[in-house]
């Protein structure tokens, strides 16, 4: 499992994916560097010039989106930033994952800090601050098309540091932000000429979600890679068709890493010794739904590499509109469009979908007694009398086909807003809220085929490979193994939490070494 840092500097270059999870699930502080305080305080005197200048200019003198063309005098603007705030907290339902509300602020911070955006220090310092002290603005999850920013979520997220409407601390009940940031000694925002229009326009809620399930895509990975071993023993198929020689005929980095992992779980397993001269007389191939397991995962995990690099360049991104540019100048532009994010977040979904739909495969070819060679039926103990694991393929089947559905891509639709202003929108965070139900899915039917294949060995005669034993030990922890039926809930469960936790992951890498 890869360590998390405890804190995480912003400002000397761009966070990593690596620094959102810790930040956005582990609770690691936040630090500003120096120098971004100072880029932060060299364009915020450029912005307070322009607002002094007669001449309009957007985001600092005028309205917003379709009421652009009004100039706002001076001592207006104070009320025309909060106003801002307050009219785009529009956010309706239930209340965004504390995970994804913490990962848009830390996002929303390192934007600020690149002293692109003309705000003060001071307001990237309370945005650290409220981070540090686990102050959690509540966000609803609709609100936001996904251009122009995150608009809603983010100013929600706003709206909570200049001491309006709720939060929540360190994960306790909704309190009032004022009542939250006075506690923890934060003096709300006063917000000044271009500040409000800061804080919202990024694409950050949905690049926090992409952020988060990348890191638990590429755990899956692994777990999808340790099922298929576990598989593999449990129906007593061939290995040989994980060869790396075979791999290397079609040069796909994911197929070759995937197949690697396959091999290093299922080494040296008795099982699958036993059952090669047996395989070669009664078998011709294995379904494809074992093997062609690489090449299904591997695809998996070409994608969640090139997504990676699409949420890095995000990552270094400044995006806010206007921007201030490093030679001065205050420019409009169209970098808060969500499209980019949008296309990644819907493209996981998809090769989520798939990935979760060949591990149902699996699964039903270990409890069908005329594919799962001499096994009984649902790997039941008593036929007839227990049902063994039937209906956790049922459970499957059920999480795939709404991933399935999820998987019809978000980014395809646009609805125009604005009094047409912003006509064309990129839908990303919704594309991201799909995609974590996905995320979720993927790991349940990973958990289901694991607690089956797991059963399917123990109903072996031999004894497994050392890196399947290890994932089946783990799980034994906590699942007893094959006998009458019993509440299959619990079970699939401690399995699941496994999945979540990187248990089956580190378990197995104990026994065999690090997983690709």
């Amino acid at each position: 499992m890869t360590t998390q840092p405890t804190y995480v500097t912003v400002g000397t270059g761009p966070v990593s994916i690596d620094d959102v999870v810790a930040v956005a699930r582990n609770g690691a502080q936040v630090r500003i560097d120096d120098a971004a305080v100072e880029q932060m305080a060299a364009s915020r005197a450029r912005v307070e010039a322009l607002a002094e200048d007669p001449t309009p200019v957007y985001g600092i003198s005028t309205g917003f989106g379709a009421l652009a063309s009004r100039h706002i005098p001076k001592e207006m603007r104070e009320q025309l930033q909060v106003s801002l705030v307050r009219s785009h907290a529009a956010g309706s339902g239930a209340e965004v994952d504390e995970e994804v509300v913490r990962a848009m602020m830390l996002l929303r911070l390192s934007t600020l800090c690149t002293g692109r955006t003309g705000v003060r220090p001071v307001v990237a310092q309370t945005y650290a601050d409220a981070l540090n002290a686990g102050i959690t603005p509540v966000v609803r999850e609709y609100g936001s098309l996904g251009c122009s920013g995150d608009l809603a979520p983010l100013a929600h997220c706003a709206l909570a540091l200049l001491g309006e409407g709720e939060c929540r601390v360190k994960g306790g009940a909704p309190v009032a932000s004022r009542s939250a940031l006075d506690d923890a000694g934060i003096a709300p925002l006063t917000l000044l000429e271009k500040e409000g229009l800061a804080l919202i326009n990024g694409t950050d809620g949905m690049l926090g979600m992409l952020c988060l399930a990348i890191h638990d895509l590429r755990a899956a990975a692994k777990v999808a890679d340790i099922a298929t071993a576990m598989t593999l023993e449990g129906l007593t198929g061939s290995i040989s068709v994980f060869d790396a020689d075979l791999q290397e005929l079609r040069p796909h980095p994911g197929q070759a890493a995937s197949a690697a992992n396959v091999r290093a779980v299922a080494a040296h397993s008795p099982i699958l010794a036993a059952a090669t001269e047996a395989f070669a007389q009664s078998h011709v191939q294995d379904a494809y739904s074992v093997r062609c397991s690489p090449q299904v995962s591997g695809g998996f995990r070409d994608t969640i590499d090139y997504t990676a690099q699409v949420a890095g360049r995000e990552l270094a991104s400044a995006v806010d509109n206007p921007v201030v540019t490093i030679d001065g100048r205050v420019a409009s532009n169209g970098n808060f469009h969500g499209a980019p994010v949008a296309y990644a977040l819907d493209f996981l979904a998809i090769v989520a979908a798939d990935e979760a739909s060949i591990s149902e495969r699996r699964t039903d070819r270990l409890l069908d007694e005329a594919r799962n060679r001499r096994l009984t039926p649902f790997l039941a103990h008593d036929v007839g009398v227990d049902s063994g694991l039937m209906i956790a393929q049922y459970t499957q089947a059920g999480i795939v086909g709404e991933m399935k559905r999820d998987a019809a891509p978000a980014s395809a639709d646009s609805i125009p807003s604005s009094a047409m202003q912003e006509d064309h929108v990129s839908m990303g965070w919704a594309a991201g809220k799909k995609l974590r139900r996905s995320v979720d899915g993927l790991q349940r039917v990973l958990a289901v085929e694991a607690l089956a294949a797991a059963r399917a060995i123990d109903m072996r005669d031999e004894d497994p490979a050392p890196g399947t034993a290890a994932a089946r030990d783990v799980l034994r922890e906590t699942v007893p193994g094959p006998g009458t039926d019993r509440f299959l809930s619990p079970d699939i469960e401690a399995s699941v939490a496994l999945v979540k936790s990187g248990a089956y992951v580190a378990t197995v890498e104990q026994a065999v070494g690090a997983l690709r």
